[in-house]
C-alpha cells in the first residue's frame, strides 16, 4: 500500500548523517515508512535512512520521491519480488564489508504483504544483526479503529484476485474465531465484500478502512450485506486502498457424542449443501471431515 508523498504539511526534523548510529556496523535495519501522512515518519526512521550505506527500495523511483522530500541522499537499489534472490547476495556482501542497509516498502512496515522475508532470513543465517525501526502499518492502524476484538487476530494480506479462488479462501477462513485483517484494492473491493457476505454470512460484522492517514480517510463498521449497499451508494467510497477487518466466527461447542451421526447429518442436509453440512458435522463431532463427507454423500443418494 502506497503513501502519498505530495500535499503533506511537513516532514520531521532530519538529524545529521554524522550523528552516530545506535548500533555497530553490519546491521540490516527494517524501516517503516508512512502509509499516507509524512508526519508519521519518525525522526529515528529519518536518521536511519540518512545514515545507512544503502537503501533497498521496492520501487526506487517512488521511494526516491520520499527520500528527496526528506533531504536524504543515501544510495538506493531496488528490491522487489522479481529480483529479491539476486539482491540477497549483494546485500550480504555489503554487510560482510562492514556496511549497513535498510530495506523499505512503498509504504508501511516492510515484509507485511511485501517482499523482504527471504532477505531477512538470509541475513540472519549469515550471522548479521537485524533490527527494527517500527512505524506505520495499515493493518494495525485499521485494527485499532475498527472496534472489533483485537486481542487475537490473523493477517491474510490480499485475497486471491480470481472469484473462485477468493471464495475458496474465504470458505477456509469462515470458521476462524480470531479477527481477520485483509488488504483489498479499489477494483475488487465490492466483489470481495459481496463474497464475504455470501460465504461468511450477511450478518458478519466487517470494518472497512479506506485511505488510512490520507486526506480522504474513512472507516465504517457494519454487517457485510449492509457494507455492500454502502459501497454501491457512492463512487468515492470505492476509491483508494482498503483494509477490511472481519469479525471472527463464534466458537462452536461440540455436539453431544450420543447424537447419532446420521441424524445430525440429516438435519444439516435439510439446511445446506453436502459440503457445508459435512464441515459443520466435523466441527461439531470432532470426527474427520473426509469420513463425514463420504457418509453425507451416501445419505443423499
Amino acid at each position: 500500500m502506497r503513501a502519498v508523498v505530495t500535499g503533506i504539511i511537513s516532514a520531521p526534523p532530519l538529524l545529521s548523517r554524522d550523528t552516530p548510529m545506535p548500533s555497530t556496523s553490519a546491521t540490516l535495519w527494517i524501516v517503516a515508512t508512512p502509509i499516507g501522512n509524512l508526519e508519521d515518519f519518525s525522526p529515528r526512521a529519518s536518521r536511519t535512512l540518512a545514515q545507512v550505506d544503502v537503501i533497498a527500495a521496492e520501487d526506487t523511483r517512488y521511494s526516491g520521491r520520499l527520500t528527496r522530500h526528506l533531504g536524504i541522499d543515501t544510495p538506493m537499489i531496488s528490491l522487489h519480488e522479481h529480483n529479491e534472490q539476486a539482491r540477497i547476495e549483494q546485500v550480504i556482501d555489503r554487510l560482510a564489508a562492514g556496511e549497513t542497509g535498510a530495506p523499505i516498502s512503498d509504504a508501511g512496515t516492510p515484509l507485511i504483504s511485501d517482499p523482504g522475508y527471504a532477505l531477512v532470513r538470509a541475513v540472519r543465517e549469515a550471522g548479521f544483526a537485524v533490527q527494527a525501526v517500527p512505524g506505520p502499518c495499515a493493518a494495525i492502524a485499521a485494527l485499532s479503529v475498527a472496534g472489533l476484538p483485537s486481542d487475537r487476530f490473523v493477517f491474510e494480506g490480499f485475497l486471491p484476485s480470481k472469484a473462485g479462488a477468493r471464495r475458496a479462501r474465504l470458505e477456509a477462513l469462515a470458521d476462524e474465531t480470531r479477527t481477520l485483517l485483509v488488504y483489498e484494492s479499489s477494483h475488487r473491493i465490492e466483489k470481495s465484500v459481496a463474497d464475504i457476505a455470501a460465504v461468511m454470512g450477511a450478518g458478519r460484522a466487517v470494518g472497512l478502512c479506506r485511505e488510512l492517514s490520507k486526506l480522504h480517510e474513512q472507516s465504517v463498521v457494519m454487517a457485510a450485506s449492509e457494507l455492500g449497499v454502502w459501497l454501491a451508494a457512492d463512487d468515492n467510497r470505492r476509491r483508494g486502498e482498503f483494509v477490511l477487518v472481519i469479525e471472527g466466527a463464534p466458537p462452536i461447542e461440540r455436539a453431544d457424542a450420543d447424537i447419532p451421526l446420521d441424524a445430525l447429518l440429516a438435519e444439516l442436509l435439510s439446511l445446506t449443501g453436502t459440503k457445508q453440512a459435512a464441515k459443520a458435522a466435523a466441527r461439531l463431532t470432532g470426527r474427520p471431515t473426509n469420513e463425514i463427507y463420504a457418509r453425507a454423500l451416501a445419505l443423499g443418494e
